[in-house]
């Protein structure tokens, strides 16, 4: 398994200081999504919900806890939060978050925010049962082998064919709009890294 070359600092650092895309929501629908860390023995994991076949939209697919606007949030780190203890019984005061990563639009029409925040391991997760089948985890650097990636082109809401990602997870996939917050988050972080170093 590939290493990653930033620890909780750089990643804090990285995320308050890089700038965030930031996409209109006109004739969008708005959500707010949880991107939920851990380290487990000195390895950062990425948590991951396993929707059920008997939620209205997105059955069986993978995605990080997380929902639509409701009237009466405050903000959308409130949304990510709310539908987060929600879903799994995560607790607000239980997050730390570190930031925000770029907003990401679904085939959907649906203009999704994603913040990052650590938790704790072990976690008493408390699953809703008719929207969460399972949990699943995975070491972020899991998404470093170009094996495990997969691209399509697909025509987005607006018209124009973009790519589509699709991380292959033993036998689960993980793709759409999880899969690019993702991968593009992955490529913001590790930027810095490809960069030549200056020559003193």
């Amino acid at each position: 398994m590939h290493e990653l070359p930033f620890d909780e600092t750089i990643l804090s650092r990285v995320l308050a200081t890089r700038p965030r895309r930031e996409l209109s929501a006109d004739g969008m629908g708005r959500a707010a999504v949880l991107v939920p860390l851990f380290w487990r023995e000195g390895v950062l994991h990425v948590l991951f919900t396993k929707r059920t076949d008997t939620v209205s939209t997105h059955k069986g697919q993978i995605s990080f806890p997380g929902g639509r606007v409701e009237p009466g949030d405050p903000s959308l780190l409130h949304t990510a939060l709310r539908e987060s203890h929600e879903e799994i019984g995560l607790a607000p005061e239980h997050v730390r978050v570190v930031g925000a990563l770029d907003d990401t639009v679904t085939l959907r029409a649906m203009r999704i925010t994603p913040y990052v925040g650590l938790i704790p391991d072990p976690y008493p997760f408390n699953l809703q049962e008719d929207e969460v089948a399972y949990l699943i985890d995975v070491p972020l650097a899991y998404f470093l082998d170009p094996g495990r990636l997969r691209v399509e082109q697909m025509p987005h809401p607006d018209g124009v064919v973009r790519p589509v990602y699709f991380y292959s997870i033993g036998e689960e996939v993980i793709w759409g709009a999880t899969a690019r917050i993702v991968k593009e988050w992955l490529d913001a972080m590790l930027s810095p890294f490809d960069k030549p170093q200056s020559q003193a």
